[in-house]
């Protein structure tokens, strides 16, 4: 979760994974299945709405930002134009930045439950899905609780919300499961049934104003049981003048932060965390298989590495092969104690996604293919092989500009420059941001990117819809509800302002889908491409040219990039030594040309 910027920028053997590695590299800590796994990024309420009937009311969004539950409301069309301000909004009289905040368009659990053929037909083996739990947003940064669904992702949220009515939530033995609890247990049976994996979203340093124990604390100050559970600079005290004042996350106040000392996360509320975090990996305690596989930490550099230490400790306790990623923005140096094996397995890897808008994004500002090279094999090396094979090597997500509108963004600001980028690629921020579709040249530029995603080392995440086409510039605008074919969709003509521009159409693009599906075959039927060795064949930096080798056994596949405006040419020692084909026509290949803006994929097999 990024509201604001940050204030900084198959057990594989050792012979089986010859990655270059420092000395000092330590032993491999991390999960064997997903080594490699490709990666699927949900944000629920935009996914698919599977179940009208618990569409949320406007109740639901009480102590959500903009604060407004009174305004007329209604479920926001699914197919409508995303700049356009509906009926029911312009009664409030307020602009389109403060009504999308508002906007709810029904996705829920269901939703992914009957679209999970449909990840299986891309070629997703595993699902990472934003917060899930209680939450009066639409992100769900701001949990109620920890130990609910949140009731308007199920099919019964009146009845799920008296039925938690009845518990002590500082009683684990009381609580109970609720419909959408029980759908969430449902979704992660079927993701499981078809050989899939899926994890949560932890929202560790802070809960929402409206949580049960914040709430609390705001009215029994002292003498609440969870008076120690925040950081509380003042209680409310008429005889002494003062009011109560407490840490609000990057002075959020809707977000008030959990205590921590010298040891982390204090007593009551790592308690609460750990009893939770065991009800979603062993549900019932009918076993790990049941539950979830593992976490990807919000925040994770605004909690402190004794809790990360002991968390971990606790989870691996439950589940020996669960998977634990971290959202850090950080260089190397102050990633590296995240990754010394006592905390994570991986990280959102965006110090990846750095490097391939350089290289890939920008145009008179881009990196040459050597940079490109260099950057890859220190960020490679970094962490150990077992990280490496780990990493979720993303190029956007829920809180950064959507690949689609990136790419129709060049030599701008630097993805890298995280805060400056951050507020730079708003439309909210920056009127002069092309929010528009891409291009047919541009979303060329995004195919080579998806490409070299499926075909580079590491774990590559998809965020839901880019491989569909969607677009968008950052937060909340990277946030648009999912095409889907069978959806007819009103163009894009309105500006933020409600002024219009000609039409942009809007629909599930079956090419891009393709060619993202495509590569991910690929990638499924070589060994090569999931776990194999990485050697760098050639930077051309005239011709704009990257090529690499991968290798696992007798699996053998070369990979060339051409990033430039003519047909570029490759030769190479291995090309005589060696016979290969075209990884996807199964032509034999004698000379290597590569047109513009293009990948040519090689095998030996």
């Amino acid at each position: 979760m990024m509201i604001k910027p940050f204030l900084t920028a198959l057990f594989v053997t050792s012979a089986q994974l010859l990655i270059t590695a420092p000395a000092s590299a330590q032993t491999d800590f991390t999960p064997t299945w997903s080594k490699g796994v490709v990666w699927y990024q949900i944000f629920p309420e935009r996914f698919s709405n599977g179940d009208p009937s618990n569409d949320p009311k406007v109740t639901d969004q009480n102590g959500a930002y903009p604060f407004d539950d009174t305004s007329p409301f209604e479920i926001h069309p699914w197919q409508s134009d995303w700049y356009q301000l509906q009926p029911y909004e312009q009664k409030n009289g307020k602009d389109i930045w403060f009504n999308i905040q508002r906007r709810r368009y029904g996705g829920d659990l269901q939703g992914v439950l009957n679209k999970l053929d449909y990840l299986q037909k891309l070629g997703v083996q595993a699902v990472y899905l934003t917060p899930v739990f209680w939450s009066p947003s639409s992100h769900k940064y701001d949990a109620l609780c920890y130990h609910h669904v949140d009731p308007t992702f199920g099919p019964d949220p009146d009845g799920d919300k008296k039925l938690m009515a009845t518990e002590n939530p500082l009683k684990p033995e009381t609580w109970v499961w609720t419909k959408a609890d029980m759908l969430v247990l449902k979704l992660i049976e079927e993701v499981h049934k078809r050989k899939m994996y899926i994890i949560f979203d932890g929202v560790f340093n802070h809960l929402g104003a409206k949580s049960f124990a914040f709430q609390d604390v705001e009215k029994n100050q002292q003498a609440s049981p969870y008076a120690d559970w925040f950081m509380v600079k003042s209680w409310r005290d008429a005889s002494k003048g003062t009011s109560f004042e407490y840490n609000g996350w990057f002075g959020v106040k809707t977000l008030p932060e959990l205590k921590e000392d010298a040891n982390g996360i204090v007593a009551g509320p790592k308690e609460y965390i750990f009893n939770a975090t065991k009800r979603w990996m062993n549900p019932m305690d009918k076993g790990a298989s049941h539950g979830i596989d593992g976490w990807r930490l919000d925040v994770a550099y605004d909690v402190g590495h004794p809790f990360w230490k002991s968390w971990r400790a606790h989870v691996r306790s439950i589940n020996p092969q669960a998977y634990m990623t971290a959202e850090l923005v950080f260089p190397i140096e102050q990633t590296r104690p995240y990754l010394s094996g006592d905390e994570f397995d991986a990280t959102m890897n965006y110090n990846f996604a750095f490097a391939v808008h350089d290289f890939f994004v920008q145009d008179a500002t881009a990196s040459t293919a050597t940079q490109f090279d260099a950057r890859l094999k220190e960020l490679r090396e970094a962490f150990g092989p077992g990280v490496a094979l780990n990493m979720q090597n993303l190029v956007d997500s829920h809180d950064a500009t959507r690949i689609g509108s990136a790419v129709a963004n060049p030599d701008g600001k630097k993805f890298g420059d995280w805060g400056a980028y951050f507020n730079w690629s708003q439309k909210s921020n920056n009127k002069s941001y092309n929010a528009r579709k891409p291009t047919a040249a541009q979303l060329q530029k995004q195919k080579l990117i998806a490409a070299f995603q499926m075909l580079y080392l590491g774990s590559p995440m998809i965020f839901y819809g880019d491989e569909a086409g969607l677009w968008g510039s950052n937060d909340p605008d990277c946030r648009k509800p999912m095409l889907w074919a069978e959806k007819t969709y009103d163009p894009e003509t309105f500006n933020p302002d409600q002024t219009q521009h000609d039409a942009d159409p809007v629909a599930f693009n079956l090419e891009l889908f393709a060619w993202y599906q495509q590569f991910i075959k690929l990638r499924q039927q070589h060994p090569a491409l999931r776990l194999g060795t990485f050697t760098t064949l050639a930077t051309d930096d005239a011709q704009k040219l990257y090529a690499f080798r991968r290798q696992q056994g007798s699996d053998d596949v070369l990979v060339i990039f051409n990033r430039g405006s003519q047909p570029a040419t490759f030769t190479h020692e291995v090309l005589t030594r060696n016979k290969y084909r075209n990884a996807l026509t199964k032509k034999k290949v004698k000379q290597v040309t590569v047109p513009a803006m293009d990948v040519l994929v090689l095998s030996k097999k």
